[in-house]
């Protein structure tokens, strides 16, 4: 794990300006070193000036511990540096000096012109120093040594710690570079992370709405026609034996139809839920599986089970009649195949409208009108008001309240127009148009 830049500002424990102790005790060290050979070498320079000794050394003192402050002003270092160069003093600081301004965060225009500075006095001092040293005779080489000492001695004293402060400057900013990337990825994965998790709780609804809906579409109808058909058998069991006979059948018919509805989708659950089970994953892997699952566990469900379509749909309208109910049905347009989840929606529609017209209206003469258009398909399911106040609940039949909207969520997931509600006669009517393509 990697930390971020507010957690790295925290970090920071050393006094003052200093990020660590660690970084305080080494420019302590340095600046204890550059003050000592300051005044080593203040000794000679008070000499050579003409001023007293101990000024001499409390200049080289307090030069040298200029050092210190590196971190926080390196410019102000160079800069003594720089001013002390004549007096032969401050080398150390000079070098460490170069190198805290070269790896810092400064301008490289400044970083050059502070290192040009440096370079041509230390170069100046030398070529005077030498020059005087072969007028008292203690050097005996020719003039070409004077250029040569002065530029091999500048260049040793500020190229090596400008390179190597460029260099680390640069290596710092790499990390610190590799670091905010590494940060930001973390915080893309944790997005990411909570974005599948969304994306999975957003699939597990979908596909429990979606389940809850064809259970009902698969129940609803065929267990309301069982109920109308066994109170109709009740009631003519010893009137018409015959008549009873056909009820009890066709109440079997159509328990034996929706078991095998029941276990078509029960098989495809089970089947999808093996499939997704897979052990060993990583969990932002599997929130990722799980979403992506679940998204299509509908379509994979639509795919394995052949669901209803209008072919049968002269069928259920038998189905009704049988049970007692007065239905006409009326189609118009040109017949044609659709796609399988248009057929599907169209036929629950139509079967949801002829449930509610058992549960609340039973005996209402019913319309089932189907229009096949040229870019969409019609649906019209209306009833009559139910002869008698009281058989709307003949049947005991219970309503749950979600058959109208399943009914506007599959044409509306379709791209179509659901319309529901009571007519001016007293009945009701439900209407959906759903496109053909």
């Amino acid at each position: 794990m990697t930390t971020t830049g507010e957690d790295h500002a925290r970090a920071l424990t050393g006094p003052w300006w200093w990020a660590r102790w660690r970084s305080a005790v080494l420019d302590g060290g340095l600046a204890l070193l550059s003050a000592a050979e300051c005044a080593a070498e203040g000794v000679p320079f008070a000499r050579e000036a003409g001023i007293p000794v101990s000024v001499g050394i409390v200049f080289g003192l307090i030069a040298g511990a200029v050092l210190l402050v590196r971190r926080k002003w390196p410019i102000a270092v160079v800069l003594v540096a720089i001013a002390v160069t004549p007096a032969e003093m401050g080398f150390l600081m000079g070098v460490v000096g170069l190198y805290t301004l070269a790896s810092c965060e400064l301008p490289r225009r400044v970083i050059g012109a502070l290192s040009g500075m440096s370079l041509l006095g230390t170069a100046v001092v030398t070529f005077v120093r030498v020059r005087q040293d072969m007028a008292r005779g203690d050097l005996t080489l020719g003039d070409w040594f004077l250029p040569f000492a002065a530029v091999t001695t500048s260049l040793g004293l500020t190229a090596p710690p400008v390179l190597l402060g460029l260099y680390v400057g640069a290596r710092r900013r790499l990390m610190e570079s590799l670091r905010e990337r590494a940060d930001s990825l973390e915080r893309e994965l944790q997005l990411l992370a909570e974005r599948a998790e969304e994306r999975a709780e957003w699939a597990r609804n979908e596909e429990r709405t979606r389940i809850a809906r064809e259970m009902h579409d698969v129940v609803a109808h065929r267990v309301s026609l069982m109920v109308v058909h066994a109170a109709a058998l009740q009631a003519v069991a010893r009137k018409d034996p015959e008549k009873a006979v056909r009820n009890a059948a066709l109440v079997g018919d159509m328990g034996r139809q929706a078991l095998t509805e029941l276990r078509e989708m029960l098989g495809v659950l089970r089947a999808g839920g093996e499939a997704v089970r897979r052990p060993g994953a990583v969990p932002l892997a599997a929130m990722g599986e799980a979403a992506e699952a679940a998204a299509s566990r509908a379509a994979v469900a639509s795919e394995a089970v052949e669901g209803p379509c209008l072919s049968e749909l002269e069928e259920l309208v038998g189905q009704s009649a049988a049970a007692g109910m007065v239905v006409d049905l009326s189609v118009e347009g040109e017949v044609r195949s659709y796609p399988a989840e248009i057929e599907q929606t169209a036929y629950r529609v139509v079967q949801e409208a002829l449930t509610n017209v058992h549960k609340h209206a039973a005996g209402a003469k019913t319309y089932v009108r189907l229009a096949h258009r040229v870019s969409e398909i019609a649906m019209q399911v209306e009833n009559e008001p139910p002869p008698e106040p009281a058989s709307a609940s003949a049947a005991g039949l219970p309503s749950g309240g979600n058959g109208l909207v399943g009914m506007r969520e599959r044409v509306v997931a379709l791209g179509g127009v659901f319309v529901s509600g009571p007519t001016d006669a007293g009945g009701f009517r439900v209407s959906a148009v759903i496109p053909a393509a």
